[in-house]
């Protein structure tokens, strides 16, 4: 089934207890959603798509190379930013890893957080196992585990949080474009079909 392309990752109550706040989102066909109210975003002047994702969820590898290139052929008005998300305690170092190889300078080394998992098996679910693996990349200890624990980190943390539960994600890859529509593989039907259709929804978001 098409839903087995699309990894559901359920949050506990309190997640659930926010998301019965969060705005409707009405189903325009089988490839997409439109949010209403449509959400504010972060990026003023340009229209701005988002995908949550998670570093543990092997749908979320398989799209990235094609998000990424996607996202090189998109004209100057269009931004994107990938927001990790943790629908439960044990996600949220891998949050701080992503913020931190971000503030950092360091996001060449975001496949290679995939790759660890998903290739080499590596357990990255502790501080201390990221920071040791952050050093094996080559990155100084002392610098990455300050960044890690920073209130930068924290404070970019907290926004993916209210991000997640604004959009009401509940499963990984997610694609929201310019706060107004939400695609994924379960919805377009594959990884392809999510990229062309999210490809149309920047269409669609430009024209109003």
């Amino acid at each position: 089934m098409l839903l087995k392309l699309f990894s559901r990752l359920f949050a506990g109550g309190a997640l659930a207890a926010a998301l019965s706040l969060a705005p409707a989102v009405h189903a325009q066909g089988a490839a997409y959603t439109e949010i209403n109210p449509p959400q504010p975003t972060d990026s003023p002047g340009k229209i701005e798509v988002l995908e949550f994702f998670a570093y543990t969820c092997p749908h979320c590898k398989a799209l990235e190379p094609l998000l990424q290139s996607w996202a090189k052929q998109l004209p100057s008005d269009v931004v994107v930013h990938q927001v990790p998300i943790a629908f439960n305690a044990g996600m949220k170092p891998l949050q701080q890893l992503y913020y931190s190889l971000e503030i950092m300078n360091r996001l060449d080394l975001h496949d290679k957080v995939f790759n660890a998992i998903h290739d080499q098996r590596k357990r990255l679910l502790s501080k201390d196992s990221i920071v040791d693996w952050a050093a094996d990349q080559g990155l100084d200890r002392a610098k990455f585990e300050a960044v890690f624990d920073s209130f930068g980190v924290q404070s970019k943390v907290l926004r993916a949080d209210q991000l997640t539960q604004a959009y009401r994600v509940d499963g990984t890859p997610t694609i929201a474009v310019n706060g107004r529509y939400v695609t994924s593989p379960a919805s377009a039907g594959g990884y392809q079909q999510t990229i062309t259709q999210a490809d149309q929804l920047v269409k669609m978001a430009r024209g109003g």
